[in-house]
């Protein structure tokens, strides 16, 4: 039993965009940098055709993940309930999709599918059968604000009942039997502190410039999880919401939350924004805003088998600027793992 490490191709959104990376090129720098050999993609930014690709694609493919000795673990599918002109998805033609995703999954050679969070269970349902026959499982992605044990009180956001919605899959997993359907928790539902690159989009659009160099003078003298509510404190109402959104964070869960849910838990999302080098320890690198740690030692102590695949999401925040301002996914995903490897005791 062992914790393993990863990697989504979303990481390198960037790279693909500007023409610099593709998967042969992703596949290579987790081969021969990262030294890792789980593999996570969205499946319509990576397979031509999705999702019907042709037979060219799924021999390149597998003769790419042979050549690097790369495992597929998940294809992260979407269930965009407005694809349809005439009505909004219902929960019928949602089975019918995901079916397809596991259908591309099991030619892809992936263990499961990231289905959105919040999967109703009655869509999950509706594709057991083809799970069970493709060997292909379903975890929905546990994600912000979504959390791990009942909360009645989160309502109206991205399904029917968010605050009980893992409570719903247990209880459908425990009635069925199956092991087929399970979750993909984000390890941003352990936040401890908003993320630096939020807070630095954030200031470089507040239209009042005296009170942004302020707040970047506050922020070197309190602690990162504290700044949103002293700026609160020192600036009553000078933030617009928006503004403020960026200083504050949000606790879905606790790491030790996890503990009745690892039976079902198939991977995890590494979600970094900013892996920053750790006061007098040139080279190693920590991720201020997430729980690595104690999330790693939950599953250590646990006897977890699976893989933590890095999600970084950084470049997003610098994307309205020029190119020469944006961040180096390559790097970032390259700390995430050393930052992994010592955690992992590897």
């Amino acid at each position: 039993m062992a914790i393993k490490r990863g990697v989504s191709f979303y990481s390198y959104q960037q790279e693909q965009f500007f023409g610099r990376m593709d998967y042969h090129d992703m596949a290579k720098e987790m081969h021969d940098n990262l030294k890792c050999d789980g593999v996570e993609i969205i499946s319509e930014a990576t397979v031509p055709g999705y999702p019907f690709p042709s037979k060219e694609f799924l021999a390149d493919w597998a003769n790419t993940m042979a050549r690097y000795d790369l495992k597929p673990v998940a294809l992260d599918g979407f269930l965009d309930p407005l694809r349809f002109r005439d009505h909004v998805m219902n929960h019928r033609e949602a089975a019918e999709l995901l079916k397809l995703e596991l259908k591309l999954a099991h030619d892809m050679g992936f263990t499961h599918v990231r289905a959105m969070t919040g999967l109703p269970a009655d869509v999950a349902e509706r594709a057991l059968d083809t799970a069970e026959k493709l060997n292909v499982a379903i975890a929905w992605e546990i994600h912000s604000p979504i959390p791990i044990k009942p909360d009645p009180s989160i309502k109206g956001l991205f399904c029917e009942s968010p605050g009980t919605a893992v409570q719903d899959t247990v209880d459908f997993i425990k009635r069925t039997g199956t092991t087929k359907v399970g979750f993909m928790p984000d390890m941003g539902i352990f936040n401890k502190a908003p993320y630096i690159d939020g807070i630095e989009r954030a200031l470089r659009h507040m239209e009042d410039k005296g009170l942004a160099e302020d707040i970047r003078a506050l922020w070197k003298e309190v602690p990162l999880s504290e700044l949103g509510a002293e700026i609160d404190k020192k600036y009553p109402g000078k933030l617009t919401k928006k503004e403020a959104a960026a200083f504050h964070w949000k606790k879905c869960a606790d790491p030790e939350d996890l503990v009745d849910i690892l039976p079902y838990v198939f991977s995890f999302h590494g979600k970094c924004h900013d892996m920053v080098e750790i006061p007098g320890k040139p080279g190693q690198y920590e991720e201020p805003a997430e729980k690595f740690e104690e999330v790693i030692q939950v599953l250590k102590d646990n006897n977890w088998d699976g893989y933590i695949c890095t999600e970084f999401e950084g470049q997003r925040a610098w994307q309205d600027m020029g190119r020469e301002n944006l961040v180096d996914e390559v790097e970032q995903v390259r700390r995430n793992h050393e930052m992994m490897r010592r955690l992992i005791g590897e």
